[in-house]
């Protein structure tokens, strides 16, 4: 039986390509930069997401990722990256913005049904400026029991001083009775893997995971999760 859920936010319950998309855009009005294509979001994309595993595998630090991506980016693109620093400090706030939150498979409505069936937690390596205020600009984060964010506890997912520190605030808990739901096998499923609980890879876009992974559930919408409590 499941009492427990950890949620991951990014990609999970909220859409974080959609905000990532008007985030960026903003920011090159506010800067002058020209056009944001599609294009120039795929390349950007794809440099991030290189970063964040970067951070995951212990490689780099969060500040060398966050400024790195987009120091990288600009260059790739023939941009000034001398303000990659202030455009990320920017970007992180931007991300939280009401007009940028998108939810997915109304995750929303989803948590609120399963409240008082069992404890929902929140945890995520975004940063504490953007995951403070989308949390709360959502309605996402009163809805949780708790709230646990890498950049407070010190560690990141996968990690398993992670994943202990959120065992060490919930108290005493069976780790069978624990479900982690996320859509980064290397960040969410490596780290359930790591803190030996069950987890659950959210893939809609149906990709292809490899045998190092063990995936006790898999899903496509959020929905499906009532019918594994």
């Amino acid at each position: 039986m499941i009492t427990t859920l950890l949620w991951d936010v990014d990609g999970t319950l909220l859409d974080f390509i959609a905000a990532e998309k008007a985030a960026i855009r903003k920011l090159f009005r506010e800067y002058h930069l020209g056009e944001c294509t599609d294009k120039m979001l795929a390349r950007y994309s794809k440099i991030n997401r290189s970063y964040w595993v970067k951070l995951e595998n212990g490689e780099m630090t969060k500040p060398e990722i966050l400024v790195g991506r987009f120091h990288d980016f600009f260059e790739s693109e023939g941009l000034d990256a001398s303000i990659a620093a202030e455009f990320n400090e920017k970007y992180q706030d931007r991300l939280g913005d009401a007009d940028s939150i998108v939810y997915c498979d109304d995750s929303l409505n989803l948590i609120k049904s399963l409240q008082g069936k069992v404890k929902q937690y929140a945890v995520s390596n975004g940063t504490i400026s953007a995951q403070t205020k989308k949390l709360k600009l959502s309605g996402i984060g009163e809805l949780m029991d708790g709230i646990f964010l890498s950049e407070q506890l010190g560690y990141e997912k996968p990690n398993i001083e992670f994943f202990n520190q959120v065992f060490d605030a919930l108290g005493p808990v069976d780790k069978s009775e624990v479900l982690i739901v996320g859509d980064s096998l290397t960040s969410d499923i490596r780290g359930g893997n790591n803190a030996e609980i069950l987890t659950c890879w959210y893939n809609p876009n149906h990709l292809s995971a490899g045998p190092e992974y063990r995936i006790d559930y898999e899903i496509e919408d959020l929905h499906e999760i009532l019918k594994l409590l």
